[in-house]
């Protein structure tokens, strides 16, 4: 029987992370990857619930 080789797990790396979080009618997403960090930060309607930019309804007046 031969000897049982030791075997070392392949090298991992981080691919993404991203974290997604609502407060108060304000949505914040960021992403962070090897390439670096980008990240938004978007207002929403309070009565849709939409982006103030797709927003169709009368809350969204700005």
């Amino acid at each position: 029987m031969p000897a049982a080789q030791s075997s070392t797990p392949p090298d991992r790396r981080l691919i993404a992370v991203g974290a997604i979080s609502r407060h108060g009618g304000r949505t914040t997403t960021v992403r962070a990857t090897e390439a670096g960090v980008t990240g938004t930060i978007t207002n929403v309607c309070p009565t849709c619930r939409r982006i103030f930019e797709a927003c169709t309804c009368t809350g969204g007046a700005r």
